[in-house]
């Protein structure tokens, strides 16, 4: 398993340097100059190619990637262009915000979406399990900013039970999270529907039924175990996902975590926090797949197996090849 997340975690040097070079890439054909920004639209063209010369934004693509990913190597993220702050000390500022606000949401949808899918799979076709399928359908196609804007509509200006915007209470977060949760949760139903499907109608659910075992026992501690293990990489993704996704939701709800800094860079075409913003991102995202696959393989004893004779086979073939080279060399 340790050479296993090793070699997981060097791949990722890779994804990580082409995530790196697609922003640099995006950022240069994308309109706007930081410099005159920074210096307004009475600078002369003069000042304005001077700043740039100092930013280093003239120099060849190829010169300023390999100086950032040199910089980054060495813990440097950059310097805001508007702020003058290092990018790493404003970010880890807002990093709270967003992993609250991450967190939050996927537990509420998993507090939703494990019971819904439950509910539907032991009443399958009846208007209980069309019902929940209907729903499900509806609240995972509609964007999480309909959500957001619906909830502000309803709770917030017309029944005024809620904040519409800031977290400084614990209120502030119910519509926030409350938004990401719905398209969520209705994923996660219906993942765990088709998941409990399958597995109750196995011959091992049949047989403890005929032990005389309460259906509560056979669906809970024998059938949902199983139907669980499918269900955790979803639960893994839509957890990683929503760390990108939760920059509408921060914007909306006026949450000043990454999402609303990094927003915040690409109107200001602050390319320091526009690069380092998406490639933390990335690299979290990166690292709770790697997590969530680890879990994977630890929960379900036939990856752990099939690595296993992986590992075994490899060896075998290994040890003849050497054979072969000796009895060649003698």
């Amino acid at each position: 398993m340790a050479r296993y997340i090793g070699k997981r975690l060097l791949l990722l040097i890779p994804v990580l340097l082409g995530i790196a070079l697609v922003v640099m890439i995006i950022i240069d054909i994308t309109p706007g100059d930081p410099a005159r920004m920074m210096l307004g639209a009475q600078a002369t063209q003069e000042q304005v190619d001077a700043l740039r010369d100092q930013l280093g934004l003239n120099d060849p693509l190829p010169v300023r990637y390999v100086r950032y990913i040199w910089n980054v190597v060495r813990g440097d993220f950059g310097t805001s262009l508007m702020s003058k702050r290092p990018v790493i000390s404003e970010m880890m500022e807002r990093f709270p915000y967003t992993v609250k606000l991450v967190t939050l949401g996927t537990a509420f949808s998993i507090l939703i979406g494990i019971p819904l899918g439950i509910f539907a799979a032991t009443h399958q076709r009846t208007w209980k399990d069309n019902t929940v399928i209907f729903i499900s359908l509806i609240a995972a196609s509609m964007p999480s900013f309909w959500f957001a804007l619906l909830l502000i509509r309803f709770f917030g200006v017309k029944l005024r039970w809620l904040p519409i915007s800031g977290v400084e209470t614990w209120q502030g977060w119910v519509l926030p999270c409350a938004a990401m949760a719905l398209g969520l949760a209705a994923l996660i139903a219906r993942q765990v529907r088709s998941d409990m499907l399958e597995v109750i109608r196995q011959d091992y659910i049949t047989t403890a039924r005929a032990k005389g075992l309460s259906e509560g026992k056979v669906i809970y501690r024998h059938a949902l175990k199983n139907a669980m293990i499918p269900v955790i990489m979803v639960i893994g993704g839509i957890f990683g996902s929503s760390l990108g996704g939760s920059l509408i939701t921060e914007v909306i709800y006026s949450i000043p975590g990454l999402g609303q800094y990094i927003m915040t860079g690409l109107n200001n075409r602050d390319y320091p926090i526009i690069q380092s913003g998406i490639l933390i991102i990335s690299t979290m995202f990166a690292v709770i797949i790697l997590i969530v696959d680890v879990v994977f393989a630890l929960v379900d004893p036939r990856i752990r197996l099939q690595y296993a004779r992986k590992r075994k086979g490899k060896g075998e073939k290994q040890s003849e090849d050497k054979e072969s080279k000796e009895v060649a060399a003698s």
